[in-house]
């Protein structure tokens, strides 16, 4: 009976987790995310800050090993014949450089939570650190994992819309509009734990990653405008920032936590020479676009007029809706393909896509010119 076990679990990816405990959301949905395509198997984490609820949660979840800290576990698991293969780091933003290098130079695989980091000087490192290991870093910016943003990606791409001229990023939310004591807004708000931006780090991040993901373009400078509308607060809650793209096209990205009526309205519009395209996180099996002087289209996940990237990570028929927790899996799943080809010596198949610390690098680079962009009365900034 212990064989079978063993001989089960030999082909699942051996993984560990750092933060993610009994109270923290995204442990769980990562925790979700690595389950859902059944391969990976969680079976060792440093849980919590605490070593007293780090033993609460591994005993809560199962584990076979839990540590009191991540460096403790990133030795021990190296060392053991079947130790961890990869580990997900789903800290506050200051740990995970610290944690991320541990696992990195022992050879452990990395899966990362977004921003890299809360410092760009933390996020140089570990750029160094993670392209000198003989170990593969997956950033889980999980909106790219959403089919219809993969089809919209493959558009741009094939020239649907031609050259780029505009592109259109928002993200706002709503529960930060008031002063808030939970754990998730306490450290969020903490430039300490969270870096210097606020609603820019923690999803302004992800609207200019989904913007650079679709368009495959990078800015090369900005003028932002931030402001921490809350009275007290450190960090910036709305953020207003002008785009200038490598090539010439333009963009415009707002970020904001304190948008009545907003839940997760993510929200992206790219318009070319041809034509435009138009998604939306909240309803995401959708995806509009409108070749100029034509009427409007309609493409649907999994639908007729999908193309082969949206439909190698679409799980379920047409109509059925997937979302967040499958977009999140569908990075997991990207991740596995390429840790296994990894583990058999050969590169995983050319479709195979995620983020990695260069794109990670960039959105700290993105945060750190909004802010000095703010602090010099909006002024122009460049991306190194």
């Amino acid at each position: 009976m212990v064989t079978g076990r063993n001989e089960e679990r030999a082909g699942r990816i051996r993984l560990g987790m750092v933060g993610g405990g009994n109270d923290a959301f995204i442990g769980g949905v990562h925790r979700i995310a690595a389950r859902l395509d059944d391969k990976f198997e969680l079976v060792a984490g440093a849980l919590s800050s605490t070593p007293e609820k780090s033993r609460e949660s591994g005993e809560a979840l199962g584990l076979e090993r839990v540590y009191d800290d991540f460096k403790q576990m990133a030795m021990r698991e190296a060392r053991l014949k079947s130790g961890i293969e990869a580990v997900s780091i789903v800290t506050p933003n200051h740990v995970h450089y610290a944690a991320a290098r541990e696992f990195l130079k022992r050879g452990i695989h990395v899966i990362c939570d977004k921003p890299l980091t809360s410092t760009l000087g933390d996020a140089k490192k570990l750029v160094k650190t993670a392209e000198n290991s003989n170990a593969l870093f997956i950033l889980t910016h999980n909106y790219t994992g959403y089919p219809m943003v993969r089809q919209a990606r493959e558009m741009v791409a094939n020239g649907d819309i031609g050259k780029i001229r505009v592109v259109q990023v928002e993200y706002p939310q709503d529960w930060l509009t008031e002063p808030q004591d939970f754990k998730q807004a306490e450290w969020r708000t903490d430039p300490e734990r969270s870096g210097a931006g606020g609603s820019t780090g923690d999803i302004g991040t992800h609207a200019y990653n989904i913007a650079c993901f679709v368009t495959g373009m990078r800015a090369e400078s900005l003028a932002a405008d931030l402001q921490a509308f809350v009275p007290g607060r450190q960090v910036d809650d709305n953020a207003h920032v002008l785009l200038r793209f490598q090539g010439g096209a333009r963009g415009m990205l707002w970020s904001s936590q304190v948008a009545p009526g907003n839940e997760n309205a993510l929200r992206l519009r790219v318009y070319g020479e041809k034509g435009g395209i138009e998604w939306a996180q909240e309803d995401p099996n959708y995806l509009w676009f409108t070749p100029y002087g034509e009427s409007k289209r309609l493409i649907t996940r999994n639908g007729a007029a999908a193309g082969d990237a949206a439909n190698r990570l679409s799980r379920v028929p047409p109509g059925h809706p997937e979302g967040y927790l499958e977009g999140f899996a569908n990075i997991y799943g990207e991740a596995a393909e390429a840790i296994l080809a990894f583990r058999n010596g050969s590169s995983p198949d050319a479709s195979v896509v995620y983020p990695t610390v260069r794109d990670g690098l960039e959105g700290v680079r993105f945060v750190a010119a909004c802010v000095q962009s703010s602090a010099r009365n909006s002024a122009w900034v460049k991306l190194e």
